[in-house]
Order: C-alpha cells, then sequence, then structure tokens
C-alpha cells in the first residue's frame, strides 16, 4: 500500500490501510482496523482494534477511536473530541466484548472536544458543535449543540445552516436544494 506514517507512529501487524493515508506524529493505529482511501489521521491519535473509517475522513489531533466505532466516508473529527464504548466503566470490572457500537454517517462533522456517549449514531451529514455532549441518536443533516446535545435546527451537505420555509430550503454555497418533511430533511432533485 502506498500511504504516508511519520517515523514516531505505531502501526501495529493486521491492519488494513489503503492508498493517500497520512498518519502523523506519535499516532498508533492497532491491529485489525480498515483506513479508508485518504484518511488523514492527526497527531497523538489512537485507531483502536476492529475500528473502520472510510474513504477521507479526517481526524484532528487527540481524538482517541475506540472499538465498536465506525465512520464511513467523509467524517470529520474534530480535536479532542471523545468517543466512549462502554456505558458504565468500572476499573475493576472488565467488560471487554460489551461494547456498545456507534456509527457515525457520510460526510457528519464532529466538533473540537464534542464527547459521543456510546451506543448513539450520528447520521449522515449532521453537524456535532464544539464541546456537545451526544447522549442520543442524531438524524441526517440535524445540527445540535450544548450539553446534554439538543437539536438547533439543520445543516447542509457543504456545512451550512439551512432556513426552511414553506419546507423547503438551499445552501448559499452549492445551491443545493433541501426538503424538510415529517421531521426529516433530504436533498432535494430538480427534474
Amino acid at each position: 500500500m502506498d500511504y504516508f506514517a511519520h517515523p514516531t507512529a505505531v502501526i501495529d501487524e493486521g491492519c488494513d490501510i489503503a492508498d493517500n493515508v497520512k498518519i502523523w506524529h506519535f499516532a498508533h493505529i492497532m491491529p485489525n482496523c480498515v483506513i479508508g482511501e485518504g484518511c488523514n489521521i492527526g497527531q497523538n491519535c489512537v485507531i483502536f482494534p476492529e475500528v473502520t473509517l472510510g474513504r477521507n475522513v479526517k481526524i484532528q489531533n487527540n481524538v482517541s477511536v475506540y472499538t465498536g466505532v465506525t465512520c464511513d466516508d467523509d467524517v470529520f473529527l474534530g480535536p479532542s473530541c471523545v468517543f466512549t464504548n462502554v456505558i458504565n466503566p468500572r476499573s475493576a470490572v472488565n467488560r471487554r466484548g460489551q461494547y456498545s457500537r456507534t456509527h457515525v454517517g457520510r460526510g457528519a462533522t464532529i466538533g473540537a472536544n464534542a464527547t459521543i456517549v456510546c451506543g448513539h449514531d450520528i447520521g449522515a451529514f449532521a453537524f456535532i458543535g464544539a464541546g456537545a455532549v451526544v447522549t442520543k441518536s442524531v438524524p441526517d443533516y440535524a445540527l445540535v449543540i450544548g450539553n446534554p446535545a439538543r437539536q438547533a435546527g439543520w445543516m447542509s451537505e457543504y456545512g451550512h445552516r439551512l432556513i426552511f420555509k414553506n419546507g423547503t430550503a438551499k445552501c448559499p454555497e452549492s445551491g443545493q436544494d433541501y426538503l424538510l418533511e415529517t421531521g426529516k430533511v433530504r436533498r432535494g432533485y430538480e427534474d
């Protein structure tokens, strides 16, 4: 495979790392994880065993992606964001093999210092604000902020807040149309 790893990075045996991946200073890639093409893994990151990252996932500095987490293509994980994988950890109780799953959908953004409590999925193109604490699943295109995280609106695929009028909105950057129907957002398509 054709990827870059800084000399201080540790890459364990049994990883599947695709082409054009960049792994930076002091990162640790543990066994049996899959890293898709074009991913960028920042300084001091740890990718735990059996994690799957899709294509073009960008992981900023100081992020640990624990066993039980999967990320689809084009996910952005902001600096020092936090995942968990055990809902009730105790030092004296071994809960290996009881990990809760968390799935991060295509194009989602998780802001700096946000915390994702395990067992809650993040929808496609969702946007988790910096410092938010996610304690329930987040719908596609939703903007959530605060502690605990609450939905504050909807976001476009280009990361702009959508303002709906009569159930429709347009992204100011891409010009893409969006529809809001029965509490869910989806891309609109021109015929």
